[in-house]
């Protein structure tokens, strides 16, 4: 449930926010819904790093490629797949330091 709450309320904010709100989003749901810190991690890392991971492609594939080659030049990685590769490992790691952060602030609390 947390990860399906996490993955639906950052997509809806990163129309609308900029890309750190995703951190917001993982910590407000992990202090409310996680049960464990193991479960607030991995739903955080999974829900970003799945969020991202089809935001990287959408626009890979609406754009034949060109978008992500060009960042990849202008960022000097030999590959756009590993540019990809990295802004997932990126967005996921954000996700699930600041959902276990939730979930350790709340038992700190309580």
């Amino acid at each position: 449930m947390l990860f399906v709450l996490i993955l639906v309320v950052s997509l809806l904010a990163q129309f609308f926010l900029p890309w750190w709100s995703i951190a917001l989003v993982c910590f407000a749901l992990a202090f409310w819904k996680a049960r464990y810190g193991g479960q607030a991690f991995l739903a955080g890392f999974l829900a970003i790093g799945l969020t991202w991971l089809g935001g990287a492609l959408f626009w890979h594939l609406a754009t034949d490629g060109l978008l992500s080659s060009r960042v990849a030049a202008m960022l000097t990685v030999n590959s756009p797949w590993i540019l990809m590769a990295v802004t997932v490992l990126v967005g996921a790691l954000v996700g699930g330091t600041s959902a276990l952060s939730g979930y350790l602030v709340r038992r700190l609390w309580g």
